[in-house]
């Protein structure tokens, strides 16, 4: 497939016309996303080639306002005809829809019109179908060849394109792109009512930063063996570790109570929680949506402010919520640029790329000490209360005996409240950065374990 290795005038001609053409039918204002993409993947089981997937698509979406009113409308015909279509009826359910008081466009003085830093986020390196599906296989082969794997659920190859570009009737109009590359593979180890799953992945904004299809293939058949002939686990409460793989999730709930809208719906459970240490004073977590081939890296947010990097956690402590447009408004706040939205809809708000700072111990001086316990590797279900911070959810893993990692464990559940959670907090050494979302193993006393 074809990489977009700049962006293209005609997207940045499409988002201007369609702002044009909802000022043309009544629109006090407007913002146009405009966003085209590509993907392919191929995926193979067994040594057989399984699927080929390709997909191109370009579409946009359009906000206008009335007044105080506003309406969201998306389609996929971009010609003249249908941008007028899809403007005229935007401003028709505008009109009729109720006023919201906070919704609006970020004023000029607040978008990011200097220069855009190179993110260097588009790789041009082409991978053919032939390459995608020899990568697969490498990735099924290598999990395959671990001594204990019987079964494979397929190795996958992956390369997508974006080009986003947002346009607003307060003069922005500005563009970016990427491409990221991804393996994986997935296998089963044992047989019969004693089989295990598990799989590992990588993904890249330039192939030259992805592991090799062997090393990911390798992990996976590892995991998978390592899972066989889980034991019970008993019921109290214990130190819970939780792997690099499973513990951004925690940092991910902590992200979206921060959310302004969450604060102003009053749907988090931060709120009230403003300036008190939450976090022993080692916890830094920051964010930086300006990190050159960061996976979620942009110059600047759904509503055209701009990025930048900035703490989430300081000292233990967290730093101010983060903004839109209509939650700024709302709470009075300054806009931080963490506005996100899709082609269709309202703006919502996330940060980009956070890393919980590595700490100074070791994963084993991190476990030393502790005398009973579980390092979780696998979480199931959505048992997270956003509002209370109640946290309960099925895991399984690994057994901490004495100090050492002993053999592994399924069947239980961890329970505990994230702001206690938060509070008994300690990490290691061991942060890598690649996901969205990086952390290194993370150490939580006082949880309760129920076991199965």
């Amino acid at each position: 497939m074809t990489t977009t290795a700049a962006p293209d005038n005609t997207a940045l001609d499409i988002a201007s016309a369609l702002i044009d053409a909802a000022r043309r039918h009544g629109a006090d204002a407007a913002d146009a996303l405009h966003r085209v993409a590509g993907s392919q993947s191929v995926s193979v089981r067994l040594g057989k080639l399984e699927d080929v997937d390709r997909s191109e698509s370009a579409e946009a979406g359009l906000r206008v306002f009335v007044g105080r009113r506003s309406a969201s409308v998306s389609g996929s015909d971009l010609s003249p005809a249908g941008i007028d279509e899809l403007a005229a009826r935007a401003v028709d359910m505008a009109r009729i829809a109720p006023e919201d008081p906070y919704a609006g466009l970020a004023p000029a003085a607040s978008l990011a019109t200097g220069e855009i830093v190179a993110l260097d986020l588009a790789d041009t390196h082409i991978l053919a179908p032939e390459e995608l599906r020899e990568r697969a296989a490498e990735a099924e082969d290598a999990a395959r060849a671990v001594v204990g794997v019987t079964n494979s659920e397929g190795g996958g190859a992956s390369t997508s394109d974006a080009q986003v570009t947002l346009a607003t009737s307060e003069g922005f109009c500005r563009s970016y792109n990427g491409t990221s590359y991804g393996i994986s593979a997935s296998v089963i180890a044992g047989t019969g009512a004693g089989m295990q799953r598990d799989y590992a992945y990588r993904s890249a904004r330039h192939l030259a930063d992805l592991q090799s299809p062997q090393e990911i293939g390798q992990r996976a058949g590892d995991r998978a063996v390592a899972r066989l002939d889980p034991a019970s686990v008993p019921s109290g409460p214990m130190p819970v570790v939780f792997s690099p793989r499973v513990g951004g999730s925690l940092i991910g709930h902590l992200a979206g109570a921060m959310s302004a809208p969450a604060i102003a719906r009053q749907h988090s459970f931060l709120l009230g929680h403003e300036g008190e240490s939450l976090f022993p004073d080692a916890i830094r977590i920051v964010e930086d949506p300006l990190k050159a081939r960061g996976p979620r890296s942009r110059p600047f947010d759904g509503e055209g402010v701009p990025t930048a990097a900035r703490a989430l956690v300081e000292n233990g402590k967290l730093t101010g919520w983060l903004t839109n447009v209509a939650s700024a408004a709302q709470l009075g706040l300054e806009l931080t640029g963490h506005a996100t939205r899709g082609i269709g809809g309202s703006p919502g708000v996330a940060a980009s790329n956070i890393d919980l700072l590595a700490g100074e111990m070791s994963v084993a001086d991190l476990i030393a000490d502790i005398k009973d316990g579980v390092l979780v590797d696998c979480l199931i279900g959505q048992g997270v209360n956003g509002v209370t911070g109640d946290y309960s959810r099925g895991a399984a893993g690994r057994r901490i005996v004495n100090g050492a990692i002993a053999g592994p464990v399924a069947g239980f559940t961890i329970a505990g409240n994230l702001l206690q959670m938060f509070a008994h907090m300690s990490v290691a050494s061991d942060l890598e950065d690649w996901r969205a979302v990086n952390v290194p193993t993370i150490r939580i006393d006082g949880m309760t374990v129920a076991g199965g």
